[in-house]
C-alpha cells in the first residue's frame, strides 16, 4: 500500500514500546500513569524505536521504521534525504536497582567489530526528569583510573571506587560520549537521547542473576578496548539559557556530532518562528510535563493563531515527531509545560517570538 501524504507534513505521535528489565520498576507514574503494580518489571519505554506504531497523522499504525522509508525530505529534513536507517533513538529509563556498570563503543570500533549488531555505536545523554533524595549516578573514571587497577577493583568487586559519583536532580543533564563508563542508580526517571544503537559491554553487574537463575554476560575485553581512561570529556553538563526576548525559557543541552538536545518550558500561550527557515532536519519532542495544544503551520513567517494550518494535543509522557518544514508554531498550554527536544545533528537556528 502506498501512502498517500499531505501537501504539507504535519507532526505526528509515536506509540512507546515497554522493555523488561531486571533493575526495572513496578510504577511507571507520572509519565504513565495507568502503568502500576507491574509484573514483570518495566525498565524502558522505548520512545523513538522502529518498531514503535505511530498513533495518528498520514503513517497512522505504521512503525516507525516503515514511515522512515516513505518520508520525503519535507518531513525528514534536505540533511537526512539519502539517511537510509532512522539515526536517533529516544526512551525513559525507570531504574528501581542499579543498572550494569558498562560502557558504549565509538562508530569506528562498532563498525569494525559489530557489524551484525548494525555497525554503529553509541554516544548519549540523560536528563534527569525527576529524582528522590539520595539518587546517585557514575559517570566516568576518576583521575589515575587504570586498567589494572580497573580488573584488581574488578576482582575485589568495589569497582565504583574509581568512578566519579554525581548525585542526581530533576533538571540535571549528564553527557555520555562513546568510551566513557557509567551506570544509573535507582530513584531517578531518565530521558536518553543516543545514537540508534544499542551496543552495551557490560562490566559489572552486581552478581545478578537472569530468570533462569544465570549470571548475565560480561564483555569486560571489549569494554576494556573501548573504555577511555584519560579522558575529561562528558560527564555533567553545564547547560546554556535559551531566551526569548531576553527572557529564560529553558537550557541549551547538549550539542554533539549526533544530537543536540534542549529543555523548552512555557505556561501562557506563545506564537514562534524558526531562523533560519527550518529545512534541514526533523525534530523530536518529548513532554515531560504539562498538558495542553500545540498549532503549526509548514512557514517560517511569524504567525499568529489565524494563520496556524493544524493543531494536536499533547499530555505528559507523549513523544512527538516534528517535520523539517513544521517552521512556525504556536503553544497553548492548560498547565506549565516542560518538554525535551532533540535533534539528530547540532542545529544553528535559535528559536525567536
Amino acid at each position: 500500500m502506498v501512502t498517500t501524504l499531505p501537501a504539507s507534513p504535519e507532526p505526528f505521535r509515536i506509540e512507546p514500546l515497554f522493555s523488561e528489565r531486571l533493575w526495572g520498576s513496578r510504577s511507571l507514574a507520572p509519565l504513565f500513569p495507568e502503568m502500576h503494580d507491574l509484573n514483570p518489571l518495566i525498565g524502558e519505554a522505548w520512545l523513538t524505536g522502529v518498531d514503535c506504531r505511530l498513533a495518528n497523522g498520514p503513517f497512522m499504525g505504521k512503525t516507525l521504521g516503515q514511515a522512515w522509508k516513505e518520508m520525503t525530505i519535507a518531513w525528514r529534513g534536505a540533511q537526512f534525504a539519502g539517511e537510509a536507517a532512522f539515526p536517533l533513538l529516544l526512551k525513559f529509563i525507570f531504574p528501581a536497582d542499579k543498572l550494569s556498570i558498562q560502557v558504549h563503543p565509538d562508530d569506528t570500533y562498532a563498525a569494525a567489530h559489530e557489524a551484525a549488531a548494525g555497525g554503529r555505536g553509541k554516544t548519549e545523554m540523560w536528563y534527569v526528569v525527576s529524582a528522590e533524595p539520595g539518587a546517585r549516578l557514575l559517570a566516568g573514571l576518576k583521575l589515575g583510573a587504570t586498567k589494572e587497577k580497573l580488573l584488581a577493583e574488578l576482582a575485589d568487586h568495589t569497582l565504583e571506587d574509581l568512578f566519579q559519583s554525581h548525585g542526581a536532580h530533576a533538571g540535571d543533564a549528564f553527557f555520555i560520549p562513546a568510551g566513557m563508563p557509567h551506570t544509573i542508580g535507582p530513584k531517578m526517571v531518565i530521558c536518553e537521547v543516543q545514537e540508534y544503537s544499542d551496543l552495551t559491554y557490560r562490566i559489572y553487574d552486581y552478581d545478578r542473576r537472569d530468570g533462569n537463575g544465570e549470571p548475565r554476560e560480561l564483555h569486560v575485553e571489549k569494554a576494556l578496548d573501548v573504555m577511555n581512561f584519560n579522558s575529561d570529556a562528558g560527564g555533567k553538563v553545564v547547560p546554556r539559557p535559551l531566551l526569548i526576548r531576553k527572557k529564560k525559557v529553558g537550557e541549551f543541552l547538549v550539542d554533539c556530532p549526533y544530537f543536540s538536545a534542549s529543555t523548552f518550558e512555557f505556561g501562557q500561550r506563545i506564537h514562534m518562528r524558526m531562523i533560519p527557515k527550518p529545512s534541514e532536519r526533523f525534530s523530536l519532542w518529548v513532554f515531560l510535563e504539562g498538558e495542553g495544544g500545540i498549532g503549526w503551520s509548514s512557514t517560517p513567517h511569524e504567525v499568529t493563531g489565524k494563520s496556524l494550518v493544524g493543531q494536536f494535543s499533547y499530555k505528559q509522557g507523549e513523544c512527538w515527531f516534528i517535520p523539517a518544514e513544521c517552521g512556525s508554531r504556536g503553544y497553548y498550554p492548560n498547565s506549565k509545560t516542560r518538554l525535551l527536544v532533540a535533534s539528530p545533528s547540532s542545529p544553528k537556528n535559535e528559536l525567536e517570538k
